[in-house]
């Protein structure tokens, strides 16, 4: 019997602090029943240090996590595309099942500012993981 595994893409302009920190928390919470990318329209040139502090501080490293563009092939190879409070014009259109998550993005704001959205992003993963679980 072949195991399907669900293949989640998250989807932000720069793709330096939201959805990377929504990658890492499904690739860790997802515990291999779905994988976990996340790309941009513009990426920015690394991820932002206050994104990689505050996921240190739960025990989750992104130091080795990059920016990366979005292609199509991404978006086609993908079950699930979540924007992350983007807008759906940094995301192509396309026939599967495509989400917006509507999260501030800290960028510039304080460290506290990046806890609250780290806190909500890994809310958002958990209730995602949990209902493909009973799927």
């Amino acid at each position: 019997m072949v195991r399907f595994v669900k293949k989640v893409l998250f989807v932000c302009v720069e793709n330096a602090r939201r959805s990377q920190m929504a990658e890492a928390f499904l690739n860790k919470l997802a515990k291999g029943e779905a994988v976990a990318a996340s790309a941009g329209d513009r990426p920015a040139s690394k991820v932002d240090e206050k994104a990689v502090e505050v996921m240190k501080e739960i025990g989750i490293d992104i130091t080795k996590q990059r920016p990366k563009a979005l292609t199509m092939k991404m978006v086609e190879e993908a079950d699930v595309v979540i924007t992350m409070g983007c807008g759906a014009d940094v995301c192509p259109v396309v026939p599967k099942r495509v989400e917006e998550w509507k999260i501030e993005d800290p960028a510039g704001k304080p460290i506290t500012k990046f806890r609250e959205v780290r806190n909500e992003i890994r809310k958002r993963v958990e209730k995602l993981v949990d209902s493909k679980e009973r799927e």
